[in-house]
């Protein structure tokens, strides 16, 4: 199995540039100038300034990678992946699950990378005054793209590693000697306040929203977008005192000054500071006085009827946005993810790119013997996560909508574009539409549309072992499903990799969504127990644990896909659980689980259950049975507090007598 070819960042084409001639023959700067010797051609012109920050920013990964050769370890290192392929193909999340991964093999690329961006950015405040034909407008708005790329790179260090080296506008020569590059790490407190005032000091000259033709490129949006986050994040268990901060990090001191790099101390005023930096993106005008919103797509007579009986929610039955009435359910979802919507005027997409990672790993879901690779997982903690049809749980179902783990779906069902086949288990009947829009399960119907050759579209794909795409069919010990499902979130009707005119629709990666701003600013209204006043550059909010305020924000992501929501007298621990569960869902292989298990400091409760799936080992009549895979890996995956952060590369750790390793790796 050959590793995929992966996509870059903001450059991807000529035409993400400012100036359609400055990136046409500059995509790689470094080819043409040298850092050391002819930075002096660089500067001398704009159009060679606008390439060279370009140049920088290319240099991040495609964020849509989270499988192959990946930076951050993403969805397999979570409870809501598995796969079997092997990880001598560089599936690094299950290498961080499974101990293969080390400060000695961690490697430095991506620690260098970012820094070596930053190095760039910084070049570019120290000269960009050398380039005379720059308008003082181009001048402002370089600077503020260059500001953003920065603090973007000290972010990527900040999630992934920890507290970075915050070096400020300094450049260390590459001659430089090593006790020049010798410094602490900041605590994790200093990099946020850091990050984040240089986030809000970019925004002040970005764009509000990006024309068309700039999808991808940073917004004030996208800029608020990300202090929201790192926000959420300092405000949450992890990092804000208490239990899990002392648990994982509470002898951890900085070497040269014995301070805590982590807060041991609760502050509740970060949860005011959180609501007010997502409430800044809700309030947020864009271009033609428009606001970010869901993506929503219109009922028409194919969208199926909301289900009858539901009290739990007053509003549950009122028009789209105050209800969930008159919008299709699944499409409103699935259309996001899978190419369908316009991906440049999707107005919930905060910030976004186009991501070729997404697209070819696609194929790592396909059914093996139409051209897949048949085996990136979903677990069944996902698959009992999602609702039924009305709201309700699983072993809380209805009579009007039961769910059984028991027989078989006696008709067919088609809505919203979606067929849903007869024959399928009735544990996978009356289920919330983002479960059809995101979980391929076996008896799924599979379109393929493109392909033009018989036996490679309308398929019906079954996973029983004695099946074609089984364990006992398939061609390869490790191409088929382990837990017997794959995701399908990203693969649109028309998508095929196998016969004759086989395509897939080009999609996006969602780096942040709207839903997501509004479980934020929800989650942090929520864990308020008095009143806060704080101010957000400039602006001053109050806000306390209001839930009507709660309400506005958590239903419409629940409207959206067909449920009920809060019915506002839910006290705060239910709702946290409710909007834990809910972001496990809505963000499913968006690559936010990672993060938010271990900001809430419930990490090793979540990784220690086993995963499970069905019985990919026997035949119809025994498939559908939970159980743990016959794998070695499942008892091999390794859960220990170390997997917080990822490792400093060792060799970095030896040379800079001050920089010290994250805890847990030292040895």
């Amino acid at each position: 199995m050959n590793p995929l070819k992966l996509g870059r960042w903001f450059v991807i084409a000529a035409g993400l540039c400012l100036t359609g001639s400055a990136c046409k023959d500059f995509l790689s700067v470094d080819n043409y100038f040298s850092e050391e010797l002819k930075l002096d051609s660089v500067f001398a012109q704009k159009r060679y300034v606008e390439a060279y920050m370009w140049d920088a920013a290319s240099m991040f990964p495609d964020e849509g990678n989270f499988f192959i050769n990946n930076v951050t370890p993403g969805p397999l290192a979570t409870d809501e992946a598995f796969t079997a392929f092997l990880t001598l193909h560089g599936y690094n999340g299950m290498k961080f699950v499974l101990g293969e991964i080390t400060a000695a093999n961690v490697g430095s690329a991506a620690w260098g990378t970012y820094y070596r961006i930053i190095r760039k950015c910084n070049t570019i405040f120290a000269r960009i005054d050398e380039a005379k034909d720059m308008t003082t407008n181009e001048r402002f708005e370089i600077l503020a793209y260059t500001r953003f790329i920065r603090a973007y790179a000290y972010y990527s260090i900040l999630v992934d590693y920890g507290p970075p080296i915050l070096l400020g506008d300094e450049i260390i020569e590459s001659n430089a000697p090593l006790t020049d590059y010798d410094r602490p790490r900041s605590t994790y407190d200093e990099a946020v306040e850091y990050i984040c005032s240089e986030f809000e000091e970019a925004a002040i000259a970005l764009p509000a929203s990006g024309a068309l033709m700039d999808f991808g490129l940073p917004t004030k949006g996208a800029a608020y977008g990300l202090v929201a986050r790192l926000r959420l994040t300092h405000a949450s268990p992890l990092y804000n005192g208490g239990l899990a901060a002392r648990s994982f990090f509470g002898t951890w001191r900085r070497s040269t000054d014995n301070a805590q790099y982590v807060s041991q101390t609760y502050d509740e005023r970060r949860w005011a500071l959180a609501a007010a930096a997502a409430k800044r993106v809700m309030d947020i005008s864009l271009s033609g006085g428009t606001s970010y919103r869901l993506h929503t797509v219109g009922a028409d007579s194919d969208t199926p009827p909301l289900p009858t009986g539901v009290t739990s929610d007053p509003d549950y039955y009122k028009t789209w946005p105050e209800g969930a009435a008159g919008i299709d359910h699944f499409k409103s979802y699935s259309d996001m993810f899978t190419g369908e919507s316009v991906i440049p005027t999707n107005p919930e997409f905060v910030w976004g790119r186009r991501s070729g990672a997404i697209t070819n790993n696609t194929q790592m879901v396909f059914p093996e013997k139409l051209s897949g690779w048949n085996g990136l997982c979903v677990t069944q903690k996902v698959i009992d996560a999602y609702s039924m049809v009305d709201g309700r749980t699983i072993d809380n179902s209805s009579q009007e909508y039961p769910y059984t783990e028991v027989g078989f779906a006696g008709s067919s069902k088609a809505f919203s574009g979606y067929r849903l086949n007869a024959g399928i288990s009735n544990m996978y009947a009356n289920r919330e539409m983002r479960f059809y829009a995101s979980i391929g399960f076996s008896e799924c119907y599979w379109p393929m549309s493109s392909s033009t050759s018989s036996g490679f579209y309308n398929q019906t794909i079954t996973y029983y072992y004695d099946s074609p795409n089984g364990k006992g069919g398939v061609g390869s010990v490790t191409d088929y499903p382990i837990t017997g499902y794959v995701i399908k979130k990203y693969v649109h009707p028309s998508d095929a990799w196998g016969g004759t005119n086989a395509r897939r629709m080009d999609k996006a990666f969602p780096i942040i969504r709207y839903a997501e701003i509004l479980l934020s600013y929800a989650e942090a209204l929520n864990n308020l127990t008095t009143s806060h006043t704080v101010e957000v550059n400039g602006q001053t909010y109050t806000f306390s644990r209001d839930m009507a305020e709660i309400r506005k924000a958590f239903n419409p992501v629940r409207y959206r896909a067909g449920l009920p929501g809060l019915s506002g007298n839910e006290d705060a621990e239910t709702v946290q659980r409710l909007i834990e569960k809910e972001r496990m869902i809505e963000f499913l292989f968006e690559n936010r689980r990672y993060y938010d298990v271990r900001r809430w400091g419930i990490y090793e409760q979540t990784e220690s259950e086993p995963i499970r799936g069905m019985n990919v080992e026997g035949t119809k009549e025994v498939f559908y049975t939970k159980v743990v895979p016959n794998t070695s890996r499942i008892g091999a995956r390794i859960v220990n507090k170390r997997l917080a952060l990822l490792p400093l590369p060792l060799n970095e750790v030896r040379i800079l007598p001050s920089l010290d390793q994250n805890p847990g790796w030292e040895n």
